[in-house]
């Protein structure tokens, strides 16, 4: 009898971005300086966070496990790519192909379920500012930073699973640069019914869930707005959402343009673009879109650099 918990293949061929030699080390060089400035980046707004006590607030924990998130996040993927542009064999391991993918979904979700705690945090800022230091309490935030692991954790689990259900005969090759659901699932020669099923539902539900989580928050946000009487304290109150807005607009949008849509028009190049677009560009400029746009971060960068 077949155990359809078996797959007929040992390793996967990730074939990558391009398979144009002449652009092998152009890529190599993009990817590796996008990579160092991501986990510089992502490392010194940590570091700084730490470092600062004025910044030991919740808005700054859940910033430092954001900025944790998109070092685990790029680290999952990029060095696999690097590895592979030069390597004669392309190859991943099914083990650690499943590996990868568990570990990419996790802190994906990690990401989603951080921007609505982090709209939260907002919301309580503005909308209850003489409350917020006993709303958002230390234990709540322990709490709040706990159940997003365990959430995502939950979520890369099930998906994996799936994933792991599949049987993958002739065709090895993944059209991709690392081992995302849609690519494996288009050269699996079993049904992916469910997984589809379970992406369009649960996934919906996980990462429609936190963007609506989001919006409730940002409409009590702007309807608190307009009712500060100046100009002035109208464009403070904003200012302090934009980089957040701005890290949100960047994520959901290209995540939601790559997954919840049908399989069958799932497009192998354009998916490729924009997987970059939210696995390795937005992780890289999100520490220059929350410190260029805070007086907080700068002012604990000046003091970090007099201290020097």
């Amino acid at each position: 009898m077949e155990n359809s918990s078996w797959t007929s293949v040992s390793h996967f061929v990730l074939l990558g971005i391009s398979t144009h030699p002449d652009e092998q080390i152009p890529l190599f060089l993009i990817f590796l300086v996008m990579y160092l400035i991501n986990i510089s980046g992502n490392f010194f707004i940590i570091v700084l966070i730490i470092s600062s006590p004025h910044l030991h607030t919740p808005m700054y924990i859940f910033l430092s496990n954001l900025a944790l998130a998109d070092i685990c996040f790029t680290s999952t993927t990029v060095p696999k790519m690097l590895q592979n542009i030069f390597s004669s064999t392309k190859t991943i391991s099914y083990m650690g192909c499943l590996a990868q993918t568990y570990f990419f979904i996790s802190f994906a979700a990690m990401e989603n379920f951080l921007l609505a705690v982090m709209a939260y945090d907002r919301y309580v800022a503005v909308c209850h500012p003489l409350r917020y230091p006993t709303i958002l309490t230390g234990t709540l935030c322990v709490q709040m930073v706990a159940l997003c692991h365990v959430l995502s954790h939950l979520h890369a689990l099930l998906h994996t699973c799936l994933m792991g259900r599949l049987i993958f005969c002739a065709d090895n090759r993944i059209a991709h640069f690392f081992c995302d659901l849609y690519p494996l699932m288009k050269i699996s020669c079993t049904s992916t019914q469910l997984n589809t099923l379970m992406i369009h539902t649960e996934g919906v539900i996980i990462i429609d869930g936190a963007l609506i989580f989001i919006i409730a928050s940002y409409a009590f946000i702007i309807s608190a707005v307009l009712q500060v009487p100046s100009a002035n304290g109208k464009w403070k109150s904003f200012s302090t959402c934009s980089s957040h807005l701005t890290v949100v607009a960047i994520f959901y949008g290209t995540l939601t343009w790559v997954y919840f849509r049908p399989l069958s028009s799932y497009s192998v190049a354009k998916g490729r673009i924009v997987t970059v677009m939210y696995t390795v560009v937005t992780p890289m400029l999100n520490p220059f879109i929350y410190s260029l746009q805070n007086g907080d971060i700068k002012e604990a960068f000046r003091k970090w650099m007099r201290r020097l």
